[in-house]
């Protein structure tokens, strides 16, 4: 915890009902579930305190409470569609002072790329009181990301997302949490975290069997652990370029667009 005892809380939003790959959470991953290996990664992350995975009210998603209740996670249930309010809810309820969001289709999230993140909210200190209002290794144009895609890290303080929840009324904004903080950087203090080289065109997500493909194949190169970095990855996959042929047709989804279902 920091010194100012911000409390720093990873919030994983996960739904079964997923539109291009349904019940994707809890598809298999070399033998185990989507969202444990994405519980498991971010667990790793030095910085926090906690991770809660937020859940929906919808019976449909009894089953991911369930999974949470045996492997002994910390879980919470909101809103299907206003994910803002459901992480407000979450992190009002826990008390976080910090909230770092990750989503369960992320099964290659790194921890040092979450700490990485985390630490650029208190800026060279690493500690102490936020110097930003919102950090993240991604975000939209006019920005440029260089970070995979599926390694995505947000993070952002209570009081910040309290703004949030209390002005956004775009649905896109209470869908997806953070495109407040992308559309008024004038209000909010923000930082871009960069790599040093442009991988933002690779993609490392799962949102579709292709993507869904690729990753088990990552994890079978790697016997079925999880304890393997981004970076190995990365070597991976460019010692063997025909790895990300796989997914390479997916198109990636604009922020603003919107589940219809609702």
């Amino acid at each position: 915890m920091t010194e100012i005892d911000l409390k720093i809380i990873a919030i994983i939003q996960a739904r079964r009902a997923a539109s291009r790959l349904p019940d994707k959470v809890l598809l298999d991953i070399a033998g185990e579930p989507m969202l444990v290996r994405v519980v498991e990664r971010t667990r790793r992350a030095k910085t926090l305190d906690g991770v809660v995975v937020a859940t929906t009210t919808d019976p449909f998603d009894d089953a991911i409470e369930a999974l949470c209740q045996q492997r002994g996670y910390a879980v919470s249930r909101g809103s299907m569609y206003d994910v803002l309010d459901r992480y407000y809810q979450a992190a009002r309820l826990i008390q976080a002072g910090v909230i770092v969001r990750i989503t369960a289709d992320c099964p290659l999230i790194d921890p040092d790329v979450v700490d990485e993140t985390v630490r650029a909210l208190f800026g060279d200190q690493g500690h102490g009181a936020p110097i930003y209002d919102f950090t993240a290794n991604r975000l939209p144009p006019p920005w440029k990301r260089t970070y995979p895609i599926g390694l995505d890290t947000e993070v952002c303080t209570f009081a910040a997302l309290e703004i949030a929840w209390k002005e956004a009324v775009q649905p896109h904004q209470r869908e997806h949490v953070m495109p407040f903080f992308y559309e008024q950087p004038e209000r909010f203090r923000t930082w871009l975290v960069n790599y040093a080289a442009d991988l933002g065109a690779l993609r490392w997500t799962v949102d579709t069997p292709e993507d869904l493909a690729l990753v088990r194949q990552i994890y079978a190169h790697f016997g079925g652990r999880d304890d393997f970095s981004w970076l190995d990855v990365l070597d991976l996959v460019q010692r063997h370029p025909e790895l990300g042929q796989i997914n390479a047709a997916v198109q990636h989804k604009d922020y603003r667009q919107i589940d219809h279902r609702r």
